[in-house]
């Protein structure tokens, strides 16, 4: 959470209104895209496209080349069915994608990630030790385009082999599908067929034999014409070989005869070793994708040309692609099912704040290098300002962010442990992500993470299996720190990763300490033996007159409840550092987590320290929330899949953990951004029956000066719009509330019954739902205060419709709410429309002696109404004595309050007014303020005059100090 800091102001161009695919897409039918599909739709003419920086279209569709190649009309139909059904496959988005607009396509707007052409010299050169530096492109290598990738090389030999390698989240699999759609449009017209393959698809298959064109027509059923004509397409025909490290392929004679016939059945790795061999259509084109562990599998004698993806290595494509993305229309999900969206102005205000991050600030744009971090800033950034869609949460963002790079992933296919990927990196990276949260650093040198991966490993197949996760993946997770004064050390591609790791390495149950191993051992021993041991002991125990084999005999039980006990107080402990990690106080300003997170992304204004606060000092908020959100169902199932399953019992265990140290903390008052923080840890968890037991003591809900976004309404609602207790109070004053966010608060809402919403810009439109608030048949609130809101008279007007139909209401402050005579005199003709109000603040509203009169007789009419407040108004000082007058004359009537005295004396009501005073001086119009005040001040004075009595001018002279200290905050003369 720790990339924003002060940065200069830059401006680039906003004016991008369209889709962009997200890179390195592993989606769930990439796993087997290559299966055949059914039915036929209406082609049509491809969508607009724009294409950006190396682009696979160069020219335009072509006209008559089937013609030539494939002459009959049969096979042209048979192709156009296959563009077809291919266009249809790989334009299917995840949920997670549709999340950014309904309009969000891969074939209207991309972003290629830079390609760099390498030399086979350059990958037979060992690596660095951490294989995380990268490379820039070589002088005389410019990077190449999609469209240049089958080029005659430098020596002006045709190229028919590409392989193109990236390490996990550089954007193969969407430069594949992005290829796929180019062809399917007609944008690829060098090439009459195209015919890709998912080597996780073949490798399914094991050693089960089919020919070539067995393949293409289980997967392709239109193709079935065209098949004996592939031989005859030579150059035309593309082979698509994604991911072909799933592959183990022997190029060795021995190992794979050789095959020319593409209907004669083998195993589909000795298909695939044979076309590359080009034994078997030694004319077709071939792409291949794969991760650099695998580069080797086949010989370079057979491969024409490779090419590293090296992601979004040019600034520009970054902020381009999050140009693109960040300015999509919203989806439309509504929070609470209001239909508000991000605006463009607001969209706009992201692009530029990340703008300007990105350009400096380097370690974020060194993050966003691999095009896949890119996707999880902008769906974090979604997350955070736009409206959630309906159970979604930070750690399932995180989740489904793995699951897109890692599912079906193993770390190497070769090994008969079929490790996942995903796991190891648990196993690995975890640890030294939790023994950075535990020692509270996030720099690590190049001792710390080698020990970390090199912790335990004995055996040649480990180190093999170390090998390939640092080629492949451990870039995926670690940077070089690019900060001054940090050369050499390393730091997690992104921040917040870190902590979800730290959160993932516990919840997997992967830390143990030796005592535990050790005790687990003996348990597991005790538990094997037991049963026999307490039989012999027990049948001994009856034949010979041994009183201490009784005793032995439930020591062994005890073995193992000692063992449980141990656990138990390691989770306990672990659940203690978690829950005081997420209430730490002593972080600057003390920003709720959510708001750290954006400003992280986005950069803050000012220092990004306090001055005195020691420089060393992390704060990892967002581990106790990734730990909560991983024991919820949703991201336990998604786990499972990425090969990381957490058991039952696990979960169940370190949730009672959690629940004791939180039922602790649930008594005690928490400042608003740490109230917050709890909340949204609940909200990250998804228990519904969890947080009512830990929230049961809840009573007051603070979040006074916390501002609620979207989200944290979403977060709030959630959390406690189900539960079934009372709210006290729940105070929302000055947290820029809007009325969608009032839509979203109205379960909480009707559960409180002190509502506090003063300071938050509420208008007409937000009139409407308070209306209907009040309406609702199980609105309990008892005090509404909607001070300093401009709500009008036009606002008040919609408010007495709810209040005419309300009953509970007894208490309503309407202080600075811009009133005016219009809004009194309304108040004062509807004021009888409600029967149960006892206390009215129409103070500060700018209305003049006679609206005020009118609503002052009105509320002396009134069979309930006690006290009627109308200071700081523009009354004259007739009209106070007036007011004054008919507040005290009628017996049983409102109390009428417009000055701090009341004839010769203090009012009782004085330090009311002063406090409102004093709490809104910084947001009240001062000279204004300082007008009123010095009104009071000579009410004062007279009143002091006109008394004998010393203890009343010992009073009166006590309030004139108060008085003259206001006066003198405001600048005025206190004298």
């Amino acid at each position: 959470m720790r990339w924003g800091h002060h940065l200069p102001r830059a401006s680039w161009g906003s004016g991008f209104r369209r889709a962009l695919q997200r890179p390195d897409d592993r989606i769930p039918f990439l796993i087997h895209w290559s299966w055949p599909l059914q039915g036929e739709r209406p082609f049509g003419p491809p969508r607009a496209f724009i294409r950006h920086h190396g682009s696979s279209v160069d020219s335009a569709p072509p006209s008559g080349r089937h013609g030539r190649l494939f002459p009959s009309a049969s096979a042209t139909e048979a192709i156009q069915r296959h563009r077809r059904n291919l266009a249809e496959w790989f334009s299917r988005l995840p949920r997670e994608e549709r999340q950014f607009g309904p309009t969000f396509a891969l074939d209207t707007v991309h972003v290629d990630p830079v390609i760099r052409e390498s030399t086979p010299d350059e990958l037979l050169r060992p690596p660095a030790e951490l294989a995380l530096e990268h490379q820039p492109p070589q002088a005389g290598l410019p990077p190449l385009a999609l469209s240049q990738l089958f080029n005659p090389d430098a020596c002006g030999r045709r190229v028919q082999t590409v392989v193109l390698y990236g390490t996990v989240g550089t954007g193969k699999s969407t430069l594949v599908r992005k290829m796929v759609l180019d062809w399917c449009y007609g944008r690829l017209p060098a090439f009459e067929l195209l015919i890709p393959f998912s080597c996780e698809d073949l490798s399914s298959l094991g050693r089960a034999p089919a020919s070539l064109c067995q393949l293409v027509a289980q997967r392709y059923t239109p193709l079935k014409e065209v098949l004996p004509l592939m031989a005859a397409a030579g150059s035309h025909l593309l082979f698509v070989l994604h991911g072909l490290e799933h592959l183990n392929l022997d190029f060795r004679l021995a190992g794979t005869g050789l095959c020319s016939d593409p209907e004669e059945p083998q195993e589909p790795a000795a298909i695939i070793v044979n076309l590359l061999r080009k034994y078997m259509l030694p004319q077709a084109s071939i792409l291949v994708t794969t991760r650099p562990s695998a580069i080797g599998r086949i010989p370079s004698k057979y491969v024409g040309r490779y090419g590293e993806i090296c992601g979004f290595s040019d600034t520009n494509l970054q902020k381009l692609y999050f140009q693109l993305r960040l300015n999509q229309p919203d989806c439309g999900y509504a929070v609470g099912g209001s239909g508000v969206s991000a605006t463009p102005a607001q969209r706009d205000h992201l692009v530029q704040m990340l703008s300007r991050n990105l350009e400096g600030h380097h370690q974020i744009a060194a993050a966003c290098f691999l095009p896949s971090y890119c996707w999880l800033v902008c769906a974090t950034l979604h997350f955070l300002h736009a409206p959630t869609p309906a159970g979604q949460t930070l750690t399932s963002i995180y989740t489904s962010f793995l699951r897109l790079n890692f599912s079906g992933e193993t770390l190497d296919s070769t090994d008969p442990s079929n490790l996942s990927l995903m796991a190891y990196a648990a196993r690995t990276m975890g640890k030294l992500a939790y023994e950075g949260v535990s020692s509270r650093k996030t720099y690590f040198s190049e001792e710390d993470v080698c020990g970390c991966l090199e912790a335990g490993i004995r055996t040649e197949e480990e180190f093999q299996l170390l090998h390939i996760f640092r080629r492949d993946a451990l870039r995926f997770f670690l940077a070089p720190c690019v900060e001054p004064g940090r050369a050499g050390t390393f730091v997690f591609t992104v921040p917040a990763m870190q902590e979800y790791l730290a959160a993932l390495y516990i919840v997997l149950g992967l830390r143990k300490t030796t005592l535990q191993k050790v005790g687990k051992e003996v348990a597991e021993l005790v538990g094997r033996v037991g049963e026999d041991v307490s039989l012999v002991l027990g049948i001994m125990a009856k034949l010979l007159p041994l009183r201490a084999l009784p005793l032995l005999f439930n020591l062994i039980k005890v073995v193992p409840r000692v063992f449980g006990r141990m656990v138990g107080k390691s989770r306990e402990a672990v659940a203690q550092a978690m829950v005081l990690e997420m209430f730490r106080e002593e972080d600057y300003y003390n920003d709720d987590v959510l708001d750290q997170m954006g400003a992280s992304i986005l950069g803050v204004e000012g220092p990004r320290r306090h001055p005195d606060e020691p420089p060393e000092d992390e704060v990892f908020e967002l581990f106790p929330m990734f730990m909560g959100g991983l024991l919820s169902a949703h991201n336990r199932a998604v786990l499972a899949q990425l090969g990381c399953p957490i058991k039952n019992l696990d979960a169940l265990e370190n949730a009672q953990a959690i629940k004791k140290k939180l039922g602790k903390l649930g008594r005690q008052v928490l400042p608003p951004s740490e109230l917050l923080d709890h909340l949204f840890f609940h909200y990250e968890f998804q228990n519904q029956r969890f947080s009512a037991e830990v929230l049961s003591s809840l009573r007051q809900l603070n979040l006074a000066g916390v501002r609620m976004t979207p989200v944290k309404c979403t977060v709030v609602a959630a959390v406690l719009g189900s539960g079934r207790h009372a709210l006290d109070e729940v105070n929302l004053a000055s947290c820029q509330l809007d009325p969608a966010g009032l839509r979203t608060l109205l379960p909480v809402f009707l559960r409180a019954r002190k509502l506090g919403l003063q300071l938050n810009s509420l208008g007409l439109e937000a009139c409407k739902d308070l209306r209907d608030l009040l309406l609702h048949d199980q609105c309990q609130i008892t005090t509404l205060r909607l001070s300093n809101n401009p709500l009008t008279a036009a606002g008040v007007a919609v408010l007495m419709e709810g209040l005419a139909g309300n009953t509970s209401v007894t208490h309503l402050s309407l202080l600075h709410t811009g009133l005016g005579d219009e809004g009194l005199e309304l108040l004062a003709a509807q004021l009888d429309r409600n029967q149960q109000l006892q206390e009215l603040n129409v103070a500060y509203n700018g209305a003049g002696d006679t609206a005020a009169l009118a609503l002052a007789r009105a509320a002396q009419e009134h069979p309930s109404l006690e006290l009627l407040h109308l200071y700081f108004n523009e009354l004259s000082s007739e009209g106070r004595q007036v007011l004054r007058d008919l507040g005290g004359a009628a017996e049983g009537g409102a109390r009428v309050v417009v000055s701090l005295t009341e004839g010769t004396a203090v009012s009782e009501y004085w330090s009311v007014i002063l406090s409102e005073v004093q709490r809104n001086l910084n947001s009240w119009d001062r000279a204004r303020v300082q007008r009123h005040l010095e009104l009071l001040l000579r009410d004062l004075e007279d009143s002091r005059g006109a008394t004998l009595n010393p203890w009343r001018k010992a009073q009166l002279l006590r309030v004139e100090g108060e008085v003259r200290a206001l006066l003198e905050q405001l600048g005025g003369s206190g004298s």
